[in-house]
């Protein structure tokens, strides 16, 4: 068994869970609604307020991916109980000259240093907001109660302009500290 799918998950006030048949799990919470498919190798029992994962042993799967499929899926639920009820945000900041960012209700425009600005529609679930104050770097605050997809909107922004380590320069999570390189060095005669 998983140490990790052997913990089970406690469901917070105001959050529901239920799996249908085709084994799909729907998480509602007052954050949002969720769902994944779950495989058949793994059962999931709701009791006394807690999500209990078991692994079945009549599934034709191997052990070790039943194994791992235990895990997976205790954490995958256990992200959309706590994005429905508490939800999950990212800090960016823009570092370099020049560097812009703003948004229009989910539509972002940034000024990265190109001949063009990029601009990038955000889905409905993720809430976008930006920040431009004197003195400091631009920034970008992202909420949603989908951990993955706010992950993969982050990657994404963040490919617009990667952190480089001669300068500093890119777009970088907030506390983010890039290892920094020195360049060429004089040589000696």
């Amino acid at each position: 068994m998983s140490r990790i799918g052997k913990l089970p998950i406690s469901i917070p006030a105001g959050v529901t869970v239920q799996q249908d048949k085709d084994g799909v799990v729907t998480v509602k919470g007052p954050k949002g609604e969720l769902s994944q498919k779950v495989d058949s190798s793994i059962k999931m029992k709701i009791e006394d307020g807690h999500i209990i994962f078991e692994i079945d042993e009549n599934s034709p799967v191997n052990v070790k991916q039943k194994q791992a499929f235990h895990g997976l899926y205790r954490s995958l639920i256990n992200n959309m109980v706590v994005g429905v009820s508490e939800g999950y945000k990212k800090e960016m900041e823009l570092v370099g000259v020049g560097y812009r960012v703003s948004n229009q209700g989910n539509i972002v425009e940034f000024a990265l240093g190109y001949t063009h600005p990029i601009f990038i529609q955000l889905p409905k679930e993720v809430k976008v907001e930006t920040k431009s104050e004197r003195n400091q770097n631009p920034q970008i605050i992202l909420e949603s109660c989908d951990k993955q997809l706010l992950g993969m909107i982050c990657a994404k922004i963040r490919s617009f302009r990667m952190p480089e380590p001669y300068k500093g320069k890119g777009i970088l999570f907030k506390g983010e500290v890039i290892r920094r390189k020195s360049g060429k060095s004089a040589s000696a005669k």
